[in-house]
């Protein structure tokens, strides 16, 4: 039994390791809003080629990513909901545990939106009522590849034309890649100080879609 025991968990100390990498933990997040190449994921991680392309080997071998190949190029995805519930609850784990994590989250985050957030429930009942705005401000391309439904995107690079040119009389409520996501932080305080009454949603676009609310794969990307 003590040997059972003690082999079965080193198959889930396998995981515990492949997760054990900041720059692991990032790949998967960025993997949850969409498929990446090598190339693609390199780029917006930040990372070389040579390194994300090992970092996604260590994720294939315990399972969290599955690849396809295409011509001369390979596609990494997330390999199923559970990695990123994983994440999530990793995240929450960490932030009730390590004062540092709050130390981090006052520091770049809260200090640019000290709001409480939109809850994904009342977000829902605005939606209904027409009375906001929803702006997604992830890239373009993970815009396409699935969004909440009813959003439009608005890009960060994109925000002071969306702002300049804003005409209805709603709030807005901005979201992006999940609740440490900078961008929607940005937007924010952004638009705020253009005095455009502004929210973020306490969650992002794969929090959204795992809890099984309302998303599209085809949407405007200049709505106002």
């Amino acid at each position: 039994m003590a040997d059972f025991k003690h082999l079965l968990y080193s198959q889930f100390a396998k995981i515990a390791k492949a997760m054990s990498s900041p720059h692991r933990l990032e790949v998967l997040e960025y993997l949850s809003q969409r498929e990446h190449s090598v190339e693609s994921l390199a780029k917006v991680s930040g990372l070389t080629y040579a390194n994300c392309s090992q970092h996604l080997q260590q994720l294939k071998a315990v399972g969290l990513v599955l690849n396809r190949k295409e011509g001369q190029h390979v596609y990494y995805s997330i390999a199923n909901d559970m990695v990123h519930e994983c994440l999530e609850s990793l995240a929450k784990i960490a932030r009730n545990n390590l004062a540092e994590v709050d130390r981090l989250i006052e520091q770049h985050l809260t200090a640019k939106d000290s709001l409480e957030a939109i809850s994904s429930e009342d977000l829902i009942e605005r939606l209904k009522e027409d009375s906001v705005t929803l702006i997604d401000v992830r890239p373009a391309d993970e815009f396409q590849a699935g969004h909440i439904a009813g959003a439009i995107n608005v890009t960060l690079s994109e925000l002071e034309d969306f702002i300049a040119e804003y005409q209805a009389h709603k709030e807005v409520i901005a979201y992006c890649r999940g609740p440490y996501c900078i961008l929607s932080y940005e937007a924010v305080k952004r638009m705020r100080a253009k005095g455009i009454e502004t929210y973020r949603l306490a969650e992002g676009y794969p929090e959204w879609h795992l809890a099984g609310h309302p998303v599209d794969q085809k949407g405007s990307t200049s709505e106002k």
